[in-house]
């Protein structure tokens, strides 16, 4: 457990631009987890998600709600955490190199309005306690967002 990413994540969550925050929490997230081959932020916009800050290997920059790791979050308001992307039958393989996802989505008002989705190359990537983690990110992020009105 990195007992000091949310504490990090608050911090750079004091900027009130929505765009430089998630930049850095999307390198934040990179830097402090092994093993990453992609970490950043799709925002719900025009009835899709579209791709947010990121660091990493090149990403899908649309992706329907119907579709994919992303998409299931979106519909279901759920984290998804998948051991093995390949397992998945719509899994959308924005990086072929990606074999575990885990993808938390960001809530305002019961909407989802973000998500925060991350890839690794190797199966069964992701902890519980990094989950909690994300899901103490996203909370954070939701604060922030009403808070700064973004």
């Amino acid at each position: 457990m990195n007992k000091y990413i949310n504490e990090q994540i608050r911090s750079l969550l004091e900027e009130d631009d929505c765009i430089a925050a998630l930049a850095n929490i999307s390198a934040c997230i990179y830097e402090n987890y092994d093993q990453l081959n992609w970490a950043g932020f799709y925002f719900v916009k025009n009835n899709e998600l579209v791709l947010g800050p990121f660091q990493g290997r090149v990403a899908c920059t649309h992706i329907p709600f119907d579709k994919g790791v992303c998409g299931k979050c979106y519909r279901d308001k759920a984290t998804q955490c998948i051991d093995d992307v390949l397992a998945i039958k719509d899994h959308i393989a924005c990086d072929s190199a990606s074999r575990s996802e885990l993808c938390v989505p960001i809530i305002v008002n019961d909407e989802v309005v973000a998500e925060i989705d991350i890839d690794a190359p190797i199966t069964n990537r992701f902890t519980n306690d990094e989950i909690y983690e994300m899901e103490q990110a996203a909370l954070d992020i939701a604060e922030a967002y009403k808070k700064h009105n973004w």
